[in-house]
C-alpha cells in the first residue's frame, strides 16, 4: 500500500480530518471531538476505510495552543506524526478564504508534497521544566508591574525615593515608615507593599522549585556546563535549555541562529543585496535571554569569584570554551563600539555569536555523555 497523508485541523473542541492519497486532491473525511479516545476511534475508522496500517500513514497538524499532547500520544502507539510550524506553511497570495476544512485539506496536500517544516516535539519532562521557567518569567513580569504601579502612586503624591538601591531592605523600610496625609492613601500604600512582598515570595517559590527539579532533570549536566559561561546563572541556563531541548539536532550553528531569529532579514535580487533587521522568528524567550546575557561581554575577560564557583567540577574543555567565549565576544563588542553602532545592535550581534558557542558546548557535552531521550 502506498503512503497516505492525513492533515488535522486541531482546535479546542473539534478536529477536522483530511486525507491525501498518492494522486488527486485531498478529501475531507469528517470531524470529531478533540478528546483523544474519540479521535483514535475515528482514526481507526480512516485506516479501516482505506485498508491502511499504522506504517502507511503520515499525520500532521499545526503547532498551536493545544500543545503536543496529541502528537506524543500518537507517537507512543506507533504513528508517524509531524507538528508543523504555522508561520512556515506556504500561502497563496490570492487565497482569501480560510475554513477548517480548507486548512485540513491544505495540510494533507502539502504534507504529501513535502513542503511543511516540522517543529521539535519536546518530551514531557522538558515541557514541565519549560512551563516552570515560563511561570517564573510571568511572576517577574507581574512583580515589575506591581513595583511600577507603587512607584507611580507615590510620585503622584510627591514622594520619590532617593536612595542608591531601589527595592532593597532600606527602600522597603522607607516605604513602611512613609506618612501620607489621608488614611485612604496610607491604606493604598500598605496594599501595594503587601502586593510587592507577595510577588517577591512567588518568584522565590518558583525559583526554589526550579532548583529542586534541576537535580533530577536529565539535562542537568548541560545546565551546569552552561553556567560556566559568563552571564549564565541557574535561571538563564534553565530557560535556554528547556526552550531549546535537544540542541544536537541542529547540525550547524547557523541553523540555531536562524531558529532563534537572530539572523538579518534579506531582500536581494540580481546584483542588489539588502539586509534588514533580524527576523525575530522562532523562540522569543531564548532570544530575550541571550540579548540580556550579551551585556556581560562588554566587560574585559575575567573569571570572577562567582563564575569560578560555578565552574568547579566541570571538564577542562568546558572551562576553555568559556574563556575563549569571553575573549572573542569582548573583542567583538569593543570593535562594534568603535564603529559607533547602536548599543542594541551590538547586543544582538553578540547574542548571535554567543549562540554559536552554546552550540559548540552542546557538541562537547554530546561527545562526553550523549543525551538520548525517547519521546513518550
Amino acid at each position: 500500500m502506498s503512503k497516505v497523508y492525513i492533515g488535522l485541523d486541531s482546535h479546542k473542541e473539534r478536529i477536522v480530518i483530511a486525507v491525501s492519497l498518492d494522486h488527486g486532491e485531498a478529501i475531507v473525511y469528517g470531524s470529531c471531538s478533540s478528546d483523544i479516545e474519540v479521535f483514535l476511534k475515528t482514526l481507526r475508522g480512516v485506516l479501516k476505510k482505506y485498508g491502511l496500517e499504522k506504517e502507511d500513514v503520515s499525520i500532521c497538524y499545526e503547532a498551536g495552543p493545544c500543545g503536543f499532547t496529541l502528537a506524543r500520544h500518537l507517537l507512543r502507539i506507533g504513528y508517524h506524526v509531524d507538528v508543523v510550524a504555522p508561520s512556515l506553511i506556504p500561502v497563496k497570495s490570492g487565497d482569501k478564504v480560510k475554513t477548517d476544512t480548507r486548512d485540513a485539506r491544505k495540510l494533507a496536500r502539502l504534507c504529501r508534497a513535502g513542503e511543511l517544516t516540522p517543529v521539535h516535539i519536546p518530551d514531557e519532562a522538558d515541557e514541565v521544566i519549560r512551563d516552570l521557567c515560563r511561570a517564573r518569567t510571568d511572576a517577574v513580569d507581574d512583580q515589575t508591574r506591581i513595583k511600577h504601579r507603587l512607584t507611580s502612586f507615590l510620585l503622584r503624591n510627591g514622594h520619590h525615593y532617593t536612595g542608591k538601591s531601589p527595592w532593597s531592605e532600606a527602600h522597603m523600610r522607607y516605604l513602611r515608615e512613609l506618612v501620607l496625609i489621608d488614611p485612604i492613601q496610607k491604606l493604598i500604600l500598605e496594599e501595594n507593599i503587601q502586593a510587592v512582598d507577595r510577588a517577591a515570595e512567588r518568584v522565590k517559590t518558583l525559583e526554589d522549585h526550579m532548583q529542586i527539579r534541576l537535580e533530577k532533570w536529565v539535562r542537568q549536566p548541560f545546565v551546569k556546563a552552561l553556567q560556566a559561561f559568563r552571564g549564565f546563572q541557574m535561571v538563564a541556563a534553565m530557560v535556554v535549555t528547556s526552550e531549546l531541548g535537544d540542541l544536537p539536532r541542529f547540525d550547524h550553528p547557523r541553523k540555531l541562529m536562524a531558529y532563534l531569529g537572530l539572523v538579518p532579514s534579506e531582500a536581494s535580487s540580481g546584483n542588489k543585496r539588502h539586509q534588514g533587521a533580524i527576523t525575530k522568528s522562532g523562540n522569543s524567550h531564548v532570544r530575550w535571554i541571550l540579548v540580556e546575557v550579551a551585556r556581560h561581554y562588554a566587560n574585559a575577560p575575567k573569571v570572577s569569584r562567582d563564575l569560578s564557583l560555578r565552574q568547579e567540577g566541570l571538564a577542562e574543555p568546558v572551562k576553555q570554551l568559556s574563556w575563549r567565549t569571553q575573549k572573542r565576544l569582548y573583542k567583538r563588542y569593543v570593535r562594534l563600539q568603535m564603529r559607533r553602532l547602536h548599543e542594541n545592535k551590538i547586543k544582538v550581534a553578540i547574542a548571535r555569536e554567543l549562540t554559536a558557542f552554546i552550540w559548540e558546548l552542546a557538541q562537547i557535552q554530546k561527545a562526553k555523555e550523549p543525551i538520548t531521550i525517547p519521546i513518550v
